[in-house]
């Protein structure tokens, strides 16, 4: 009877110590899930991003990071209308904040991360003498991004209305998709200059910069950031959030030549 008892409860002991052990086998299964992020970000941000994921993935080998790079509003919208994304990386406010408003990102889950400039830019072997925005009226075109959509462009636009000169070039105007396709129009010698943000003019060797926007011709340039409310993946989602906040993610970006911005 008592070796029937001491049997019982060592096979009790083992039962539990079992039920005890699958909590954490679990846990350690889901810790160790391969997961895919979506991450929307503009155009602009791609060249930092993609050295910044590098590192990222390294370190965090069961997430990968895939982005759809572009426009600001049309990533929005694309996000509005319930596109799989996990992260929402902007170029503008505006954009960011309808989102906000929408619901679709808690506003506890967004930050202010950088800022930038906006220049003017024309192709190393510019046929035309373009030393500022007023020099712009001698050109045949010039592009920038298409303002309802590419927030780069809204600010070039904002800028040459602010410098008078908006009248006299909005009919030689190529509006581009974003602010990428802009600099290979300038690259490729398809318009006389165009305006882009400092950090696009930088990672080119075909384009010169001859004039840089005054902060005060513009609405402020800055980048927001923020998770998806439905984001599939929430806990890997704001790893990348806090991990894009970081010192050396933060290096990476003014290497760029992003700056750092104060919420």
């Amino acid at each position: 009877m008592k070796k029937t008892l001491i049997y019982s409860l060592i096979l009790l002991l083992l039962v539990l110590s079992g039920c005890s052990a699958k909590p954490e086998e679990q846990n350690q299964k889901v810790s160790d899930k391969k997961v895919e992020l979506t991450i929307s970000a503009a155009a602009s941000l791609q060249d930092a991003l993609n050295e910044i994921t590098a590192t990222f993935e390294k370190e965090h080998p069961n997430v990968k990071v895939n982005y759809n790079f572009g426009a600001s509003g049309a990533l929005a919208q694309q996000i509005s209308q319930g596109a799989p994304v996990d992260l929402f990386f902007s170029a503008a406010e505006d954009k960011f904040d309808q989102l906000v408003q929408d619901g679709l990102i808690e506003e506890s889950k967004g930050t202010d991360l950088v800022g930038n400039e906006l220049v003017l830019v024309v192709p190393n072997d510019a046929k035309k003498e373009i030393k500022g925005f007023e020099d712009l009226t001698t050109t045949d075109k010039i592009s920038i991004g298409t303002p309802e959509a590419v927030p780069a462009g809204q600010y070039a636009k904002e800028t040459l209305e602010n410098v008078n000169v908006w009248k006299a070039v909005e009919g030689k105007v190529v509006y581009a998709k974003d602010v990428r396709q802009v600099l290979t129009y300038v690259e490729t010698n398809n318009v006389d200059a165009g305006m882009v943000y400092k950090t696009d003019a930088l990672v080119s060797q075909k384009v010169k910069v001859v004039a840089t926007a005054a902060e005060d011709t513009h609405a402020p340039i800055i980048y927001p950031l923020g998770v998806i409310k439905n984001s599939k993946h929430p806990k890997e989602a704001q790893l990348f959030y806090d991990y894009l906040q970081n010192e050396t993610a933060m290096k990476t970006f003014e290497k760029f030549g992003f700056k750092g911005v104060k919420e």
